[in-house]
Parts: structure tokens; sequence; C-alpha cells
């Protein structure tokens, strides 16, 4: 009986409607995740995590979003277009809210990645972020917890 009202619950909470902006920083996040060449475990509940939090997503419509944001990253295989998406629909302080989401999902598993760290402040040129700005976004996310820096 308990597995049924689970399956229930988790339905209501699946398939969340997910616009340009969601997708956006979903799939941005999940290229920072992927860009070293491996998605660790850690960083991928780090994205349904943070994913979650930032748009009110219960755990199952968050993991969704991580996996429709991972098959739009294999589909477009650079970043560009999801900045011009999140530049359209994020101001300033958002943006830089979303290079330091980028940041903690970088240091998920432990290390910094040197593909990590240039895809990041690629991604915050391209969002029109100035470099002390995105620096104290940086130095932000990883005082944060105990994740290692590069």
């Amino acid at each position: 009986m308990r597995q049924v009202a689970e399956r229930f619950r988790q339905a209501e909470e699946v398939a969340p409607e997910v616009s340009d902006e969601r997708m956006a920083l979903a799939a941005l996040l999940v290229h920072v995740a992927r860009v070293d060449g491996v998605v660790a475990a850690s960083e991928r509940d780090r994205l349904v995590a943070l994913l979650a939090e930032r748009f009110a997503l219960g755990p199952a419509a968050a993991r969704m979003l991580v996996n429709r944001a991972d098959a739009a990253d294999r589909a477009s295989g650079d970043i560009e277009h999801f900045v011009d998406l999140a530049k359209r629909g994020l101001d300033h302080a958002a943006r830089l809210q979303l290079i330091g989401l980028a940041w903690e999902v970088a240091k998920a598993d432990g290390r910094i990645h040197e593909f990590e760290d240039d895809l990041i402040w690629r991604a915050a040129q391209l969002l029109d972020l100035d470099e002390s700005a995105a620096a104290g976004a940086r130095a932000a996310a990883l005082a944060e917890g105990t994740g290692a820096a590069a």
C-alpha cells in the first residue's frame, strides 16, 4: 500500500513545466558537470538539490529537469544558446547567482577540474559579468561547505 501511495505522490510532482529560463539554467549546470568528461554521482546529486531549491521542485521533478537538461545539453554541445536564454531571462544578480551555482556543481566531486574552471569563467564573460563580480561569486561558492578549490 505504501508503494502505491508513493507512486501517486511522485506522479504529482513529476513533469514540471520547463520554462526557457529553467532549461537554460539547468543545461548550463549540466554542461559544467559534464565538461571534465565525467558526471560524478556527487555532481548529479548537487545538481538535483540546487535545482529543487531554486525552482521549488520535489526530488522527482528536479531529477526530471536534470534529465531533460542533460538531453538538451547533449543535443546542443555548446553553452552559448543556453547563455543567450539565461541572459534574456535573468537580471544581473540572478546571473551572478547562476555563476555561483556553477561553481557549486563544479566543486561537488571534491575537485574543480581545469575544464570546469575555464568553462565557468567563459560563461561569466558571456553573461556580461565583470571579472571581479565573477570572482566574488566564485569565492562565495567555494567558501561554502567543504568543497575543494582548484
